[in-house]
């Protein structure tokens, strides 16, 4: 029998980014049933110069999403916690855009990504050349750790999906490895993204071989399942959690009032549903 709830489904989204269905009170009902305490909606955030519009809420939605929020979270008081975050896209140049948006209202969560199928990042950053691109990549990790706009960076290594057959683990981890020292130099935490499994390259997003570098430098852990539709909220959870252990982590952690909360993971496990 599963004791009390103590995790949170840290990464979710709603309609309003335009490839994610179901209302935030259907996700937040489904975080109860799978044993969590919490969930935390992280849509993804308006972008200046119509970046990216196809696939995110536009710049004057915004109130709409925080509306939307506070609407599920009065709905499923006293059985789900349901909080404000935001997924906040970096690449360089954005960071007036995010620190104006981010202290528009409170926000428990903000995770960081970069995401390298964009097209207007990809017109920008990609030159022919993929392990040129995957560099980038990972460069651009580490340098949205050091903005301190961000608590948590997601599926941070999302750029072997664009071209899987351009992907060499072995030729890239000394990249991988540089933006690690500089992370963990922040303190930021690191996302284990259950959504990887479902990818071009089926596994969660990092791999483990990539966890075993984040847990060698003592970088924090988050879990997320980058749910698009509420039967995916807390999907993988156990078995990110056995993962994790199996690289020797302890706990993880999710956050609130932009704070983190740490987790045992053998409590974890036995809390869920």
């Amino acid at each position: 029998m599963a004791s009390t709830p103590l995790l949170y489904e840290s990464h979710c989204h709603t309609p309003l980014c335009k490839h994610a269905t179901g209302l935030p009170v259907e996700y937040a009902r489904k975080a109860a049933a799978r044993g969590l305490r919490g969930i935390i909606f992280t849509d993804h955030c308006p972008l200046p110069d119509g970046i990216s519009a196809r696939v995110r809420m536009a710049p004057e939605q915004f109130d709409e999403y925080v509306a939307l929020i506070a609407l599920a979270r009065e709905e499923m008081a006293g059985q789900v916690d349901v909080r404000l975050g935001l997924e906040s896209d970096y690449y360089p140049g954005v960071e007036p855009w995010l620190e104006q948006l981010h202290e528009r209202v409170p926000l428990h969560y903000v995770i960081g990504s970069v995401h390298p199928q964009v097209p207007e990042y990809r017109a920008r950053f990609f030159h022919g050349d993929w392990f040129e691109y995957q560099t980038t990549y990972f460069q651009h990790l580490a340098e949205s750790a050091e903005t301190g706009l961000y608590d948590a960076l997601a599926h941070p290594d999302l750029v072997k999906n664009e071209q899987p057959s351009a992907w060499s683990y072995r030729r890239i981890e000394p990249a991988i490895e540089r933006a690690l020292d500089r992370i963990a130099q922040t303190g930021v935490a690191m996302e284990l993204n259950t959504s990887g499994v479902n990818k071009a390259l089926p596994e969660m997003n990092p791999s483990v071989a990539m966890l075993t570098l984040m847990q060698a430098r003592g970088i924090p852990v988050v879990l997320g399942a980058d749910a698009h539709r509420p039967e995916r909220v807390g999907d993988g959870y156990e078995v990110a959690l056995r993962t994790l252990r199996s690289v020797g982590y302890t706990e993880v952690r999710y956050f609130l009032e932009r704070r983190p909360q740490i987790v045992a993971i053998d409590a974890a496990l036995a809390s869920l549903a």
